[in-house]
């Protein structure tokens, strides 16, 4: 098996030479990097949640320090993390309900009983309101007083009992990584199928003979609209072209080759256009926790158009888009400036670019930002691979998947140096 640091040395620069296209890929990517990192780590007897968290964490602050915009790396690396929490709780809590049997069992007298029994209620009350790490069950057993531990009959049951916990501390160990990377399985499972699982959805949203419009290129919306028209959906498609990438054309080229009526349109034509559609469909960059979404440059006109002639606006999201952080957050990038050179060519405008004036300056400036912010109340719907929900229910779908204390994980560290 590859070293764990040749492995995130790889992935790192991937991310900041930007080698990786698209969230999917990249989710997918920095999941499967984190089950190797936790594979790899080793835990100790005492406190093995803490060390996986650890190990995480290390790798995850230098995965999204090279590529802040790329907040699915972020995304994932939380779950990941909510992911270790939630198997150490769930175990936890199975193991303080093995006392609990012991206690109820064992032929002491009620006192000895109820000693044992507050015990575990207190253990398992301190669990429930933890949101760090519940305690372990190393920390539980060295907790419990003289007078509530069960007798030694003799001294060969005494050292089979040390033995048997010996095993114990071992086999929870391995079974904590093993639950870890069978749940991480499971993630990049939810990855991988996230378009199949938004487009069964597409039949209930597009109807016979209805216009549709969206903007760029999304594989997510060209499955989606794909899977409607294998129903027998009948149904036209707009396509705003995306400038200046103008990815619009590869994705109007896409539903052509599929058989579905197209028609090309420039970003400026959208307000034009749009009393003739029926529905705007549209894939976005991430999902913020206010149900903001960050979304391809030009996506906030069409969402305006949209809201001014009461056309639903529906986003096409996986799970793996969705960030529990807001907008306003300091450690959340929004945007980044590509290269001038997709708005114009250098030899045509080179006496506009010379510094000919007296302060050095150039005498035009160019502005290319990838990104758009749309704001949720210009957003009808939400379609993910869990269903359809409104902007306003995002914050609690976002908090089943992640936990507060993962919330920061490079801010703390950035605002001491």
């Amino acid at each position: 098996m590859p070293d764990t640091q040749v492995l995130v040395n790889d992935f790192l620069n991937k991310l900041k030479k930007r080698k990786i296209e698209g969230s999917q890929a990249t989710a997918k990517q920095t999941a499967e990097l984190l089950r190797s990192v936790i594979s790899q780590t080793r835990v100790p007897y005492t406190n093995q949640a803490g060390a996986l968290i650890d190990s995480v964490k290390a790798v995850g602050e230098r995965l999204i320090a090279a590529n802040p915009v790329e907040l699915a790396v972020g995304n994932i690396v939380r779950r990941v993390l909510h992911i270790i929490r939630e198997e150490d709780l769930s175990l936890t809590t199975a193991a303080m309900a093995g006392l609990n049997v012991v206690a109820v069992s064992d032929d002491e007298d009620d006192a000895d009983q109820d000693d044992c029994q507050v015990l575990s209620a207190a253990a398992v009350a301190a669990a429930s309101r933890s949101t760090l790490r519940p305690p372990s069950l190393q920390t539980l057993l060295e907790d419990v007083p003289d007078s509530a531990a069960i007798p030694h009959t003799s001294s060969s049951g005494g050292d089979s009992e040390g033995k048997s916990k010996s095993a114990d501390k071992s086999s929870r160990s391995r079974k904590l990584k093993h639950d870890v990377i069978e749940a991480v399985n499971e993630l990049i499972q939810d990855i991988n199928t996230c378009h199949e699982q938004i487009a069964e959805q597409a039949v209930e949203h597009i109807h016979q003979n209805e216009v549709i419009l969206t903007l760029g290129s999304s594989r997510t919306v060209l499955q989606f609209l794909c899977a409607a028209k294998e129903k027998k959906r009948s149904f036209r498609v707009f396509v705003a072209e995306g400038a200046p990438r103008y990815q619009g054309h590869l994705l109007a080229k896409e539903l052509v080759t599929r058989g579905l009526q197209t028609t090309l349109i420039t970003d400026s034509a959208v307000f034009a256009m749009i009393s003739r559609v029926n529905m705007v469909i549209v894939g976005a960059h991430a999902v913020m926790a206010n149900g903001g979404v960050i979304a391809p440059v030009g996506m906030n006109m069409v969402a305006l158009a949209a809201q001014k002639h009461a056309v639903p606006f529906v986003v096409l999201a996986g799970s793996h888009k969705l960030c529990p952080l807001y907008p306003h957050n300091p450690e959340v990038l929004l945007n980044e400036l590509r290269s001038p050179s997709e708005l114009l060519d250098f030899g045509e405008f080179s006496d506009c670019m010379d510094f000919g004036s007296g302060n050095g300056a150039p005498l035009i400036h160019v502005v290319n930002p990838t990104f758009d912010y749309v704001p949720p109340k210009l957003v009808s719907l939400f379609i993910t691979d869990t269903g359809g929900h409104n902007p306003s229910y995002m914050y609690r779908l976002i908090a089943d998947y992640y936990s507060a204390d993962d919330l920061v994980l490079q801010g703390r560290r950035t605002s001491g140096n």
